[in-house]
């Protein structure tokens, strides 16, 4: 059985005492993982944010996904114990120059009660911008799933700025992307084994595709029969062996926590 990993991409233990913006970029990789695999156009993920946590031991980096115009729903391991939060929505690029790009701070996130540090169950995390946000040709909502919107052999996207391989350390400057394939939790179990619970789901592609260091957080996407896009995970694990392997990557579910996340987003 391999063991669960998640790692926060932590930015002052990597480049101690540089300020975030000049935190260096590694170059485009041709790896088929989101760590490489292709170039997000702007515009393409509308809804997808960058985070830059503060906590009492360093600053950290996660993925989110904007679902109103108030809140980023992103993993519960990514909102743990923050004391911060600056978050960028509306660039495909963490660092280079664009108009486009908002800027917001904020301290105020929820995360699920029954999260645990240990299992990764319940990996749920929100955070809430101070004043509502107006929204452009660049930055837009996601819908969340509901149940049944979730099963066996869906293709998904994920995105994300992660790590582009085990060795080379580093964000990447630009927003990757690649398609996954949805596989059974019994299908997954056979590579983490009990580890695998039912709100979690995997996703594998057709060679060593998946999350790296720096994705956590980020959405998992489907979809929809009309053609809209359907967040359907949260990026919250891979295996031990490495971002490299070939073993599923493992995102928290949408659907069975979106009556959760509703009332959440509704009530506070």
């Amino acid at each position: 059985m391999k063991l669960i990993l998640v790692t926060l991409f932590c930015i002052s233990s990597i480049w101690a005492m540089i300020p975030i913006s000049d935190i260096p970029v590694k170059p485009d990789s041709a790896s088929p993982r989101i760590i490489g695999g292709k170039v997000a156009r702007a515009g393409e993920f509308p809804w997808q944010a960058a985070i830059y946590l503060d906590t009492s031991i360093g600053k950290f980096f996660c993925g989110g996904a904007l679902i109103s115009n108030q809140w980023i729903l992103t993993a519960g391991h990514c909102v743990y114990g923050a004391k911060q939060f600056t978050i960028h929505l509306g660039s495909n690029t963490l660092l280079s120059s664009d108009e486009n790009r908002l800027i917001l701070a904020t301290s105020t996130y929820v995360v699920h009660p029954d999260y645990n540090q240990n299992t990764l169950e319940n990996d749920v995390g929100l955070i809430k911008l101070h004043m509502p946000i107006t929204f452009t040709d660049y930055i837009q909502t996601i819908t969340l799933a509901n149940e049944s919107q979730i099963f066996d052999g869906v293709v998904a996207t994920a995105a994300g700025w992660g790590q582009t391989s085990d060795t080379a350390v580093g964000l990447n400057n630009n927003l990757h992307y690649v398609d996954l394939s949805i596989i059974s939790n019994t299908e997954c179990q056979i590579t983490y084994g009990n580890q695998i619970k039912s709100g979690m789901v995997c996703a594998v592609g057709n060679f060593n595709e998946g999350i790296c260091i720096g994705d956590t957080g980020s959405p998992l996407v489907k979809l929809g029969i009309q053609g809209n896009s359907i967040h359907v995970g949260i990026a919250s694990f891979m295996s031990q062996n490495g971002c490299e392997s070939l073993d599923p990557t493992g995102y928290t579910r949408t659907d069975i926590y979106h009556p959760w996340i509703s009332n959440i987003t509704s009530t506070v």
